[in-house]
């Protein structure tokens, strides 16, 4: 087991992985922008370290500044959290060759599947049904490219081989539209993601988000956990993520993780992952592989007794996989509610003091935080404080508990989308499920209108 390691990361997600860290006794080294020297996991950590200024470019994505605060601890390993560089390969590598464990896939796997097209490719070599498109990156024959749209069938979808986080993403209509839409995501994939190269699918226009979460050693071994659906959305970003998804039989989940883990075997995938798909009229369509632990994790947390971070953890000090597939069984049902710190009608960010703090508790209630009264969300990162999680025997149990929590919690000083996830508790659309990816979207564009 490792003894000590560096949380690469900060707010809810750092101090999440610190309390894995401490169940399993190993000790920990938080490192902190100068803002956010006062947040929790800071003290709460063995040791801390300062990286550099609030810009994430000179703190949490500094990679020698990180690399250095493992050495100047002597820590031995990395946790890279979510979303900074937690998918970035050379920062993997990096932590590799400067002889430290990085907690997560070998670097050429995030390299894999961190770029979409190769990812396609590896996923149909694999048997994993994926969406009809290109299969390669659009060159400059715009003559091929348009073929290969008509062939699909319009509508179609430009995307970003490096893209993610809803960016570098186009829906054409028509082959009057299709060249302009190239050009376009091309030139904001070069400023974005720093690679132009972009690839063509179909685009399903009503389909759900269903993610598979697996683990995996790297030894051999992998499992699935079940699917989540993460169909609410807004731009693209999650807003309720749940798990099991409605809707989805205990055959087609059996069958979809069977080849979700199949793949993994293929790649020799090592330690916690999602496969997304698209799901519409009953097919699963492949669109990535998150090669890191998600935000959303906590529902499948629930669902299945198993501690994602702590198998992270175990798998990146060398030990086998501790389960089989037949000891994951799903129980009742959990809920996510992303709590941002953000107008709930026109979404700008509310960064500021949080005057007061209250959690809700109850049964079957889970709150992700690194909020505390007095302290102060500064507006150099992402919008997000928080993660409500709510369980039951059933989703209209959870559901019912999700509502009396939401209205329990208190965050004053600052606005959120508390009003917000409250109105989705009480939406008869999302009380039944199976809604698709526009559609919160639509209701939110709705209600501006009316």
């Amino acid at each position: 087991m490792l003894e000590k390691i560096v949380i690469a990361n900060r707010g809810e997600i750092a101090l999440r992985v610190l309390r894995a860290c401490q169940a399993l006794g190993i000790k920990t080294v938080a490192v902190h922008s100068t803002v956010d020297r006062n947040l929790k996991h800071v003290a709460m950590a063995d040791e801390s370290v300062c990286i550099g200024p609030p810009a994430p470019k000179d703190s949490y994505l500094n990679i020698p500044a990180l690399i250095a605060a493992a050495e100047v601890t002597d820590a031995q390993g990395i946790h890279p959290g979510y979303g900074f560089l937690s998918e970035n390969a050379d920062f993997a590598e990096r932590v590799e060759e400067s002889g430290f464990v990085f907690i997560g896939p070998r670097p050429e796997t995030i390299r894999l599947m961190g770029d979409k097209v190769s990812a396609i490719t590896a996923m149909k070599q694999a048997g994993v049904p994926c969406v009809p498109g290109s299969g390669k990156p659009l060159d400059e024959d715009a003559a091929e490219t348009a073929r290969i749209a008509k062939d699909i069938g319009y509508p179609v979808i430009i995307k970003a081989a490096g893209g993610g986080g809803g960016r570098g993403m186009r829906v054409v209509h028509t082959e009057m539209a299709l060249l302009n839409a190239v050009a376009m995501t091309r030139a904001e994939a070069k400023s974005a993601f720093g690679n132009d190269q972009v690839y063509l699918e179909k685009f399903l226009e009503n389909p759900r988000h269903i993610e598979i979460q697996v683990l995996a050693d790297g030894q051999g071994n992998a499992i699935h956990l079940g699917e989540r659906d993460c169909s609410m959305q807004r731009r693209h970003q999650k807003v309720i993520e749940e798990a099991p998804a409605p809707g989805i039989s205990e055959k087609q989940r059996a069958e979809i993780g069977q080849v979700c883990v199949e793949a993994c075997k293929r790649i020799g995938y090592r330690g916690a992952g999602t496969f997304e798909f698209l799901y519409e009229r009953g097919r699963f369509y492949f669109i990535e592989m998150n090669t890191r632990i998600q935000v959303e994790h906590p529902v499948t947390e629930m669902v299945t007794g198993v501690d994602l971070v702590t198998e992270q953890i175990r798998i990146a000090s060398g030990e086998q996989l501790r389960y089989q597939q037949q000891d994951i069984v799903l129980r009742g049902h959990a809920i996510e509610c992303r709590i941002n710190a953000e107008d709930p009608n026109t979404f700008t960010p509310s960064p500021g003091t949080v005057n007061r703090y209250h959690p809700p508790g109850g049964p079957g209630i889970r709150m992700e935080t690194h909020l505390y009264d007095g302290y102060r969300i500064p507006p150099n990162y992402d919008a997000m404080i928080a993660k409500l999680i709510a369980h039951g025997p059933d989703r209209a149990t959870a559901i019912a508990r999700m509502r009396v929590a939401l209205s329990e919690l208190v965050i004053q000083g600052i606005k959120t989308n508390i009003p917000l996830q409250q109105s989705n508790m009480l939406d008869q659309m999302f009380q039944v499920g199976g809604f698709n990816i526009h559609y919160l979207e639509r209701r939110l564009a709705e209600a501006r209108k009316a």
